[in-house]
């Protein structure tokens, strides 16, 4: 039975994708990469806002038109919802798209391939009523049951799928991940859920609270990921400031990245989604000079009026911002980073506006991404009173302002980087135009740098002049690719 795996969202996402398709390869499916080829179409949905929920939907709607075209020679029996719209709204979302064939919740990950089985046979599945996850034992990020599961260098079983851990013991806790791409990036997960009660945020009451993986397990996971020829280790959680802390150690991830960074094979090693409050020094140092750990600051700011930031339930304010940056720039002066902020927060007067844009201007930040506030399911801030809230047009149109400032600022910082020397890590090769991403672009959101007249290959690493620039993406002229030099 052939199934396609759809991703929606974030780099997490992508992670329990590629575990589910694990699952779903060791109980004897097929992983196909087109839907049109599927008997099972599985969408891992984003819930994060509005437009994010309406794409899984869409999508889900997109995958319902082959099971109607099933009788024109198409495959598809099925199409099953997962991922965090799923667990978010479980039985609701079951409710109002009956298109779907059933809506799965993360509790039925662990035994995903009989749960598709069943469906595809013409089982009904009931839905999960949705409940809030901090209450609840939190999702584990690694299988506690991987028997059954071939181990490189251990006893062969039925099927092969490949287990992260090659060389591992055969007990113990691992996951089973089978890669859905082939680039030279691969996201690697450092924990579950999270422990802040931003007032803005649902996460964590459908993610749960954090859990940190064990170190070992993250390492395991890096030397499979390179064993299967990836070069840039993204590292992902909800908070990855937060490391450690539920087990023992807050300074954990410090002692990790170089650990990480040590992998044979591994070329770079980059973390996502810091928490501004606690970003302490070690930390920043640790990003900022350890060898193969790529200078790149993803700083969750927000805001940066402190009357604002209370009302989020989060803390700082642009004198504390600036000075963050200071001492990421000391280190590292030609660090990335960057950052999202949210406009039209209930209660922004346009005082506060303007203490955003200030620092925005002061921040020089390579690229921030700006979000229009809007209510969340089951948030403190959607209870908040009427009268702080702002109508939809002039969220709209401080959203609007922001975004062309920001756009003009990013622009500008890119255009700081001309004659700056670069390593590019080459991530496609198309009618001779070579596209990668220079150490301070992260995956995706970050711009990309195209290296003129290269002879590269995917996955080479490639020092480079800048050039000139188009917004936050980057032209550069390269020298000799990098032979086991670190980015």
């Amino acid at each position: 039975m052939q199934v396609a795996v759809v991703t929606l969202g974030c780099a997490r996402n992508e992670v329990d994708s590629e575990e589910l398709a694990g699952r779903l390869e060791a109980g004897g499916f097929l992983l196909v990469d087109d839907p049109e080829d599927a008997d099972t179409v599985v969408v891992n949905t984003c819930g994060f806002v509005e437009a994010a929920k309406k794409d899984s939907v869409d999508t889900l709607l997109e995958a319902a038109d082959l099971k109607a075209s099933a009788g024109h020679g198409g495959r598809a029996q099925a199409v099953v919802a997962v991922g965090c719209l799923a667990e978010r709204y479980g039985k609701d979302l079951a409710e109002s798209l009956p298109e779907a064939d059933a809506v799965l919740g993360f509790d039925d990950y662990p035994d995903i391939a009989a749960k598709l089985r069943a469906i595809v046979a013409g089982e009904a599945h009931h839905p999960h009523t949705p409940s809030d996850r901090r209450r609840l034992l939190p999702i584990s990020p690694v299988d506690r049951d991987a028997s059954g599961i071939s181990v490189p260098g251990h006893e062969p079983v039925a099927s092969d799928v490949s287990e992260i851990g090659a060389g591992a013991p055969a007990s113990g806790p691992r996951a089973v991940r089978r890669r859905l791409g082939a680039g030279p990036m691969a996201p690697l997960k450092l924990a579950s859920g999270c422990d802040r009660r931003c007032s803005f945020c649902a996460i964590p009451s459908f993610r749960g609270s954090f859990v940190s993986r064990r170190p070992s397990d993250v390492l395991q996971e890096g030397q499979w990921l390179a064993s299967q020829g990836v070069k840039e280790l993204f590292l992902v959680s909800e908070n990855s400031t937060s490391y450690g802390k539920d087990l023992g150690d807050l300074r954990l991830l410090e002692t990790l990245l170089p650990e990480l960074a040590g992998i044979d094979g591994v070329e770079r090693v980059r973390v996502s989604y810091l928490q501004p409050a606690e970003t302490r020094p070690g930390l920043i140092e640790a990003i900022a000079t350890t060898p193969g750990v790529v200078p790149y600051f993803d700083l969750s700011f927000q805001h940066a009026s402190a009357a604002v930031l209370r009302r989020m339930r989060r803390f700082g304010d642009p004198e504390s911002f600036l000075g963050l940056l200071e001492q990421v720039r000391v280190l590292a002066p030609h660090a990335g980073v960057r950052a999202n902020v949210i406009v039209g927060f209930p209660g922004e007067t346009e005082d506060d506006l303007q203490t955003l844009c200030d620092f925005l201007v002061a921040a020089r930040m390579d690229v921030t991404g700006v979000f229009g506030y809007s209510d969340e399911d089951g948030t403190e801030a959607a209870s908040f009173a009427d009268d702080l809230k702002l109508d939809e047009d002039e969220v709209r149109a401080r959203a609007e302002h922001v975004t062309m400032l920001v756009e003009e600022l990013n622009a500008q910082r890119a255009e700081e980087r001309i004659g700056e020397e670069v390593v590019v890590l080459v991530e496609s090769v198309e009618d001779g135009v070579v596209e990668g991403r220079a150490a301070h672009q992260g995956p995706e959101v970050d711009g990309t740098t195209v290296l003129l007249h290269a002879d590269a290959r995917v996955g080479d690493l490639v020092t480079a002049t800048v050039t000139g620039t188009d917004g936050v993406d980057l032209v550069a002229r390269p020298g000799a690719p990098v032979d086991g030099a670190r980015a």
